[in-house]
């Protein structure tokens, strides 16, 4: 799997799990909705901070978001 994919699918999961709309990660963190819906669909390249940004925003670990495998989310 394209790890953009990967990443986007992670993200999205992660933030379903959570309750929050796309619109409410961006003003986590600090971007717009336009390019949280991007990255969710693995269309952006993500930089080192962007991870952590979205880890910070999402509650996880930025490996997690990395993972190619499913995994559970955890509570």
């Amino acid at each position: 799997m394209d790890i953009r994919k990967a990443f986007g699918a992670n993200a999205r999961r992660f933030r379903l799990a959570l309750g929050l709309s796309q619109e409410a990660v961006a003003e986590r963190m600090g971007v717009d909705r336009a390019f949280v819906s991007s990255m969710e669909r693995g269309l952006q390249n993500a930089t080192l901070l962007t991870v952590w940004q979205i880890a910070q925003a999402l509650e996880v670990r930025p490996a997690d978001l990395l993972e190619e495998k499913v995994s559970k989310v955890r509570s």
